[in-house]
């Protein structure tokens, strides 16, 4: 039966969640995926197309995108690497470390939204990390 089912309890949680997500992220101007290199970037600073790829379990084609549309809107620079061009660089624009102060909020708004308490949040993470690797 559908409703015993692991993967829809966590495809419809996913889609639920995404819904909280989509007004705070507009707000931003982003998108969930923008949002999400933006979170990489925020960490990193400077990266690479593949590096950014490998952290978000993203191939180019689907990357590269999202990297010139963030770039477009002024949040990331792309470079080529001077010692290798076959490798661009992704920087972080002043623009775009500006947007993390707006973001800060977001995941204790999130968390607020879900309903869930700190400790199940913990556990939940915990497990699916376990699923994803």
């Amino acid at each position: 039966m559908l409703k015993n089912q692991i993967c829809f309890s966590m495809y419809s949680s996913m889609h639920r969640l995404m819904k909280l997500y989509r007004p705070l992220l507009a707000d931003l101007g982003l998108t969930y995926p923008q949002y999400l290199v933006m979170l990489v970037m925020w960490e990193e600073k400077i990266s690479t197309v593949s590096k950014i790829g490998d952290k978000l379990q993203l191939d180019s084609g689907t990357l590269t995108p999202l990297l010139k549309r963030l770039e477009q809107m002024e949040l990331l620079d792309r470079m080529r690497n001077p010692n290798d061009e076959r490798s661009v660089n992704i920087v972080l624009s002043k623009k775009g470390k500006s947007l993390r102060d707006k973001a800060k909020l977001i995941p204790e708004k999130i968390f607020c939204l879900s309903g869930i308490e700190e400790t199940q949040a913990n556990q939940l993470k915990v497990i699916l990390d376990h699923i994803g690797y």
